[in-house]
């Protein structure tokens, strides 16, 4: 399974959280990273987005169809997340735009610091991989990408 954690890109500050839009960077970066994933992730992908305005104007420039889920929003904590996803036993491909801190504490789970927290910058994506090896499931990073850098 590959479980592929995209953080949404910069929004706005403001009130009700759950309503903040993106920002003309955001939009940006939202747009780079879903050039760069029409490029390199998976054919058969299944979306899952926070209800969460900014998460929904990130994912838009992907052109895919997506669900929307609670379970990835942000009063979501990492166990709803990965059960959201089907994380580790779920078939092909899922990719979660969601929150921080959530995301990172997903991140660390998965790096072997549960109960620990990683830094997501805003519209990077992290990607992981589960597979077995010797009859041992064995978590792999395969990639972090800041917006920047695509």
């Amino acid at each position: 399974m590959d479980l592929l954690l995209w953080r949404h890109a910069e929004a706005e500050d403001g009130y009700p959280d759950a309503q903040r839009k993106l920002t003309e960077r955001g939009q940006r970066q939202a747009e780079r990273m879903a050039a760069w994933l029409k490029t390199h992730a998976p054919d058969k992908l299944k979306i899952i987005v926070s209800p969460a305005t900014r998460t929904r104007q990130t994912v838009a420039p992907l052109g895919r169809e997506h669900e929307i889920d609670a379970d990835v929003g942000t009063e979501a904590g990492p166990e709803d997340l990965l059960r959201a996803a089907g994380w580790p036993d779920a078939r092909g491909a899922v990719l979660i735009v969601g929150h921080q801190p959530t995301l990172g504490q997903v991140a660390a789970e998965l790096l072997g610091q549960p109960g620990g927290e990683l830094s997501f910058k805003k519209g990077a994506l992290w990607w992981f991989r589960v597979r077995e090896r010797y009859g041992v499931p064995e978590t792999v990073l395969r990639a972090v990408i800041p917006a920047e850098l695509t």
